[in-house]
């Protein structure tokens, strides 16, 4: 161990002790951690491109999620939406923000539609763009689209469905637990599919508005 500014040779122990007593401590930059490979990720274009009207159930749907906090506790809101009458195909809601709330979503609107050829367009979330995701789209054979990153109203329409849920049920009520939650939210969901009319759809409601068109 050399000091250059006293041109002094002192041995390496020697300096560490030195310092020990004198509380002398060198700072180190922190290195950063390492988490391991990052899992690759999947960004489709937007192909939806602000486009909300089709011309036919199943044409197009936009998906998201949003959480919902109440008595200290959160829950995550997971729906898909067809564009043509506004009508929720599906839902799910759960404890976390993962990949498997959208997958379960997913895999109910398999079951109640034939998904072959739709357009689903989503945000750039983690989820949207793990490849287990678009692995099922595909083995779905539909097709994945994607809002812009930072822009919010590449998917308005989904939007606009929680502030409607938000303001007409959930804000409404002091909810103490999950249950409850689920249980207005499952009410709410008959209601608007089934009840709620909508100027845009001739004042019906998403259910009859699709069953008259058939």
């Amino acid at each position: 161990m050399v000091s250059k500014n006293y041109e002094t040779h002192i041995n390496h122990k020697r300096g560490q002790r030195l310092m020990g007593e004198l509380g002398i401590k060198a700072v180190i930059r922190m290195k950063k951690p390492y988490y391991g490979k990052k899992e690759a990720y999947v960004v489709s274009d937007n192909y939806l491109n602000r486009n909300f009207v089709a011309s036919k159930p199943n044409k197009k749907w936009v998906t998201d999620v949003t959480y919902l906090i109440f008595n200290g506790q959160k829950l995550y809101f997971s729906a898909i939406l067809d564009l043509y009458n506004n009508e929720i195909v599906a839902y799910h809601v759960s404890r976390r923000n993962d990949l498997k709330l959208v997958i379960d979503t997913l895999k109910k609107a398999k079951k109640k539609r034939n998904v072959k050829g739709i357009l689903l367009h989503s945000y750039q979330g983690f989820q949207y763009t793990s490849r287990q995701y678009n692995n099922l789209i595909k083995k779905y054979q539909m097709k994945a689209s994607m809002s812009r990153k930072g822009k919010c109203w590449d998917n308005a329409c989904m939007e606009n469905f929680f502030s409607h849920f938000k303001t007409e049920c959930f804000y409404l009520y002091s909810f103490k637990t999950a249950q409850e939650v689920k249980d207005a939210l499952n009410q709410y969901m008959r209601f608007y599919n089934h009840q709620r009319f909508q100027k845009k759809l001739n004042y019906l409601s998403p259910y009859q508005y699709r069953t008259q068109a058939a």
